[in-house]
């Protein structure tokens, strides 16, 4: 059976719906987006400290400080984010509520164009509107004219915290790669470290994801092999020129 059959046969019974869809896919964002941030950026700045054959403290601190500098703006980037999302939701939100209580006659005829623009016959689509606007009628507008869950909004600190996390964990990598061997591997040592890495977080993205692994793989480890041999390169070159051998 093909990767695409096997894919398909495990998503129809195992297809996310809706909320969960949307949950993973926050998950899955912040997660994986934090740890390949940490993984790459790390990675690229050790060892272009190492290229300019500085000694192992100095590696060290260098990559250390770029750790705790990369979570922090990670952090407070998706917290910001995540936060002008929320209130752009809270806003439409608000909108929904006043129309709802101000022009609930237009609002039921809106949602029953919406049902019929989604394939229903004019009286299935007033009777699910009539039913599903006596139930919740500004859950029934928010999902279907907005997409927005009004009882499950993204929180920024939740997203903050994962994303933070996710960047240390895999800055961690690349940093014990680069410092733990003697000086003559730690080059190999952090590439080889690093190649697997992104592979892991490709194939889990993709996993997770239902999409397709193996150019999820290929991309992430291609992007962070670039970023470590052009950031060599360049710690070389400087460390020749200037003589650094700190």
């Amino acid at each position: 059976m093909s990767e695409q059959q096997t894919r398909s046969t495990a998503g129809h019974h195992g297809e996310a719906h809706s909320g969960s869809l949307s949950e993973r896919l926050n998950w899955l964002r912040a997660g994986v987006l934090g740890a390949n941030d940490g993984i790459v950026s790390t990675a690229g700045l050790v060892v272009g400290v190492a290229g300019a054959a500085v000694s192992r403290q100095s590696v060290f601190i260098a990559g250390l400080a770029g750790l705790v500098a990369g979570a922090l703006s990670m952090a407070g980037g998706e917290y910001v984010s995540v936060s002008t999302q929320k209130d752009t939701e809270k806003a439409a939100l608000d909108l929904e509520r006043w129309e709802l209580e101000n022009m609930p006659k237009q609002e039921l005829q809106e949602l029953t164009h919406l049902y019929r623009q989604k394939g229903l016959d004019r009286d299935l689509a007033e009777q699910v509107a009539h039913a599903l606007t006596k139930h919740d009628a500004l859950a029934a507008h928010a999902e279907v004219e907005l997409g927005i869950d009004p009882e499950d909004l993204t929180s920024p600190w939740h997203a903050a915290w994962v994303s933070m996390l996710a960047f240390t964990v895999g800055a961690l990598l690349p940093l014990l790669a680069i410092v733990l061997p003697p000086e003559s591997w730690r080059v190999p040592v952090t590439m080889l470290t690093v190649t697997m890495a992104l592979a892991l977080t490709g194939w889990v993205s993709s996993r997770l994801g239902n999409a397709r692994r193996r150019p999820a793989v290929l991309r992430n480890v291609g992007v962070g092999l670039l970023a470590m041999v052009v950031t060599f390169g360049v710690g070389y070159v400087v460390g020749d020129i200037w003589g650094v051998s700190l």
